[in-house]
């Protein structure tokens, strides 16, 4: 499995990148992806949206089944990336290029896995 030691990672299998100005994109991770199987369909939320950390944002349908993306903060939706809507399916070739959202807000502590920490959760 595929864990890049630029990113933070969820216990739900979602991935965290820090951009510029308080901005985090959000996506899925490759175990989730290899899990899933392949993703046709992706229902993300609209700009403005707000985030609660541990509730779903969003949703992905695979061949096998539907599955809840998790938000990893409190805060609010500034974009979710119509690419990604478009073609599902680049969350299966590029899951961490392949962003769901870009989000700004607070994420709680301890709320985030370290690249070693999410290695040890996959065992």
């Amino acid at each position: 499995m595929d864990v890049p030691e630029n990113l933070k990672f969820t216990k739900s299998h979602e991935w965290v990148k820090s951009l510029e100005g308080g901005i985090v994109e959000i996506g899925l991770t490759d175990f989730a992806q290899s899990e899933l199987g392949d993703i046709v369909f992706v229902n993300l939320p609209k700009a403005g949206d707000v985030l609660k950390a541990g509730t779903s944002f969003a949703d992905v349908e695979s061949v096998k089944a539907v599955s809840d993306i998790y938000s990893p903060l409190n805060g609010t939706v500034k974009e979710a990336n119509q690419q990604v809507l478009d073609h599902p399916e680049s969350i299966n070739s590029a899951p961490y290029e392949a962003w769901l959202i870009r989000a700004q807000g607070d994420i709680p502590a301890g709320g985030l896995l370290s690249p070693a920490e999410y290695k040890a959760l996959l065992g």
